[in-house]
């Protein structure tokens, strides 16, 4: 979704960066209490993000997962500047679908993301973390690209 974002941007052009979050964060070990490695993350993302900017990207796509408003707050210190949110929503069986296909032949990714999918809809259901929100359970990648940058009005 990211990418098609991106591209979007780009096709409009739109001075642009997309940052896979998780790839921020990948790292082993990680510290003890910070089990997602959020603290790498956000160091690494000042210093992306700046890069980006100071190379005249206007608009940064982050995809990436904020469970709380702290950690909201914590991605906009990073970047330095103001975040718009969109959750994307999808009905679940569709997301598991979603996951089988892009796990195939990593059962152990599987399964760690099937766990995760519940409980992360109900964390995001309770912490509201978002400005908007896009479904995606139906439509084509781009056309849901499109309206997450409609929505954000860019």
């Amino acid at each position: 979704m990211a990418d098609a974002m991106g591209g979007l941007l780009t096709e409009a052009g739109v001075p642009n960066a997309v940052v896979d979050l998780d790839s921020l964060r990948r790292a082993w070990p990680t510290p003890a209490g910070d089990p997602f490695n959020f603290g790498l993350l956000l160091r690494n993302l000042g210093c992306v993000a700046g890069n980006y900017l100071d190379a005249g990207v206007s608009r940064l796509v982050l995809a990436g997962v904020a469970e709380s408003r702290e950690n909201r707050k914590r991605y906009q210190d990073a970047v330095g500047g103001e975040l718009a949110v969109c959750r994307l929503r999808a009905d679940l069986t569709v997301v598991r679908q979603r996951l089988v296909r892009r796990h195939d032949g990593d059962p152990g990714g599987l399964r760690w993301h099937l766990d995760r999918v519940e409980e992360l809809d109900r964390i995001l259901d309770r912490t509201r973390v978002e400005d908007f929100a896009v479904d995606a359970t139906d439509g084509s990648v781009g056309e849901v690209a499109g309206a997450v940058l409609r929505e954000v009005g860019w």
